[in-house]
């Protein structure tokens, strides 16, 4: 019988373990323990990347006790790079019986992530798929703008050329306005300034646009204003600070 393929949460951005013992643990606030608990008794994962998968299993194991050391769990990696021929194999352990779990770089699992198709072909294969609980950036997003939440579209990464990028700015605002639908959009974090004064520069002024930085964590913030708005706090120095930080940009035109 096929083991069971877990989506594991991971954190959205760096989270350390608690200085003092009788600290609240911080993953307390962010994933379940039920959730804590099953991740931690799987010794196989396939990650987006085994780094921070590695990190978050030091965190989970300053939770929790981990079924085997660290360094003696599988990781296998899955990302934008994988070709699809080496799939089947990320499933071999579990059709041999193995439980394993699918875990990205930072949120939930094949939403805005790679692992949708190790998901799909999981399917296929009769394999029991159980989604757990936790953070994603872009339903959190959603909540925090005060758009429209019951219709949205998320939209990934947009051209980086100007003109094309200002091009799918309009039609994304065009859409928001014709369907009241709000969209959402991502930027690579370091050119999170210039996707900001983009749609400024291609949203109509009364266009509200909502920015939503490092979620779930200490630092986080989330702000929605008009382009207007946007446009002069820009002008007078009064940019969020977000540069460098995972941040979900939101539009709706009304």
């Amino acid at each position: 019988m096929p083991g069971i393929l877990y989506l594991v949460p991971n954190t959205l951005g760096p989270t350390e373990p608690p200085a003092d013992a009788s600290a609240t643990h911080p993953l307390e606030s962010i994933i379940p323990r039920q959730v804590q608990a099953i991740a931690a008794q799987l010794d196989y994962f396939v990650a987006e990347n085994a780094k921070t998968t590695r990190a978050f299993l030091k965190l989970l194991g300053s939770s929790q006790a981990l079924a085997k050391p660290i360094q003696e769990i599988q990781i296998a990696e899955l990302n934008v790079n994988t070709p699809p021929a080496a799939l089947p194999s990320l499933l071999a352990p579990l059709l041999e019986g193995r439980d394993g779990g699918l875990i990205s770089e930072a949120g939930v699992p094949a939403v805005a992530d790679p692992g949708a198709n190790l998901v799909r072909l999981a399917h296929q294969h009769g394999i029991q798929v159980r989604p757990l609980v936790g953070p994603s950036s872009l339903l959190l997003a959603v909540m925090a703008s005060g758009l429209n939440g019951q219709s949205f579209a998320f939209n990934g990464y947009l051209p980086t050329d100007a003109e094309a990028r200002a091009k799918r700015i309009r039609q994304l605002e065009d859409r928001a306005r014709k369907e009241k639908q709000t969209q959402l959009l991502i930027e690579t974090p370091y050119r999170n300034t210039a996707m900001l004064e983009a749609l400024v520069q291609s949203c109509q002024p009364g266009t509200l646009i909502c920015v939503a930085t490092d979620l779930s964590l200490a630092s986080e913030s989330v702000r929605t204003q008009t382009a207007a708005q946007w446009k002069a706090a820009l002008a007078a120095g009064k940019a969020p600070d977000f540069h460098k930080k995972p941040t979900v940009f939101l539009l709706l035109a009304e």
